[in-house]
């Protein structure tokens, strides 16, 4: 097998000094494969998207079937498209009432981005109110609305008239006004490091919304499609959004996102001026077959059912001095350690056992563990004992240079 280590950066735009550079040849299940042959268990399913797995036949199919009727047609809402009409029937059926008008696009941060939009037209308002160490994408407005200001700094001026209140505290709430147009949020915060708000804020921010007239927003763009154990996290908390986000598992691996409300708020967008949002690839038939077909499959496999006894699986096997805490919704994990240097090189040490785990852009001193839905309770034990070794191989490395 060849190495494109030196083609990789000369010729490819980077987006971290130390990139991991695995070089992946084959991908099945939780498993992937270098071009040296060496086997890793994916913890992270490429952060939070590969729900059902690598290679599942059931999505290459669909796409493969799809790409022999047509790919790409006509910028997004002018054609009758059926993966996109089948798709948005499929997922509103899954819905509340009030979330009942999809707008596909391609990526999480376009549909933080359209929702910005909507919130906007739709109110004639300008404020937008977000919370610390939230994370809606990189975008310009994205970024705008981003709860840290260590990404957001070196690219002011931003967005203007943006919010960022603490999370969890009631009083920080009178700041939803008259004059607000968006509250958005994540029902679990993901890089924060699986931050959970309390469902007596998130009751009391609905309520608040509602009041003054402002369009509640919840991020579910890595907590969607079963990630937490509900088809959405919102389902956990007892509140409804306004407007929903999708991205990343929803497209069964292909780039998909979406923006979703009720079709009176979403029509705003159609008229006064026409075209008042629009993409030319969001909602790519590939994309929204693929979508399909993981949607179906996840409900035909009843894997939401059993992510639940998943999570205590791990929380029951990751026992060591070292860990602080777990955090945890579902399959979206969060281990605490004591410091930053210490979780990167428990980070280092999974990558040499063969296990790929993350850490978390706010939360650097806590490893990510999302794995697909699809593992398995053996695959689980096995990739526990492996972080557990790598746990010990980090102490130890610190002990002997201490010495």
């Amino acid at each position: 097998m060849i190495s494109y280590k030196k083609d990789f950066f000369s010729t490819l735009a980077q987006t971290s000094p130390e990139p991991i550079l695995l070089q992946i040849t084959k991908a099945r299940g939780i498993i992937l494969t270098d071009y040296l042959g060496n086997e890793y268990y994916d913890l992270i399913s490429g952060i939070a998207v590969s729900n059902l797995g690598h290679g599942n036949k059931a999505i290459t199919n669909a796409i493969r079937k799809q790409a022999g009727l047509f790919t790409h047609l006509m910028v997004y809402g002018e054609y009758i498209q059926a993966p996109q009409t089948l798709f948005a029937k499929k997922i509103t059926g899954l819905l509340p009432h009030t979330l009942n008008a999809i707008y596909f696009v391609n990526s999480g941060s376009e549909a933080a981005e359209g929702a910005l939009k909507l919130v906007k037209r739709f109110t004639g308002r300008t404020e937008i109110i977000s919370f610390k160490n939230g994370y809606h994408g990189s975008t310009h407005g994205s970024l705008s609305i981003m709860g840290d200001e260590t990404l957001k700094s070196p690219y002011r001026p931003l967005l203007p008239d943006v919010r960022i209140l603490e999370l969890n505290n009631m009083s920080a709430l009178n700041n939803i006004t008259a004059r607000t147009a968006g509250v958005i949020i994540e029902p679990t915060q993901g890089e924060a490091g699986v931050i959970t708000p309390r469902s007596d804020f998130l009751a009391a921010m609905r309520k608040k919304c509602t009041a003054k007239g402002a369009l509640l927003i919840f991020d579910e763009i890595q907590t969607g499609m079963g990630r937490t154990g509900k088809m959405f996290a919102f389902e956990r908390t007892g509140t409804v959004p306004d407007i929903l986000l999708l991205g990343k598992a929803l497209g069964g691996g292909l780039p998909l996102g979406a923006f979703i409300t009720d079709r009176k708020i979403m029509a705003c967008l159609s008229a006064d001026p026409p075209l008042g949002h629009i993409t030319t690839f969001g909602g790519h038939p590939l994309s929204c077959s693929a979508g399909l077909a993981a949607l179906n499959e996840l409900l035909r496999l009843k894997l939401i059912k059993k992510v639940s006894n998943k999570e205590k699986l791990f929380r029951s096997l990751l026992k060591h001095k070292k860990i602080v805490e777990i955090r945890g919704a579902g399959l979206m994990l969060a281990i605490q350690f004591e410091n930053e240097q210490f979780c990167k090189n428990v980070i280092r040490k999974c990558l040499q056992n063969g296990i790929i785990c993350d850490w978390f852009l706010f939360s650097p001193s806590a490893v990510r563990l999302a794995p697909p839905l699809i593992i398995k309770d053996s695959e689980i034990r096995r990739a526990c004992a492996k972080i557990l070794l790598s746990i010990e191989q980090a102490q130890n490395e610190y002990l002997e240079t201490r010495n």
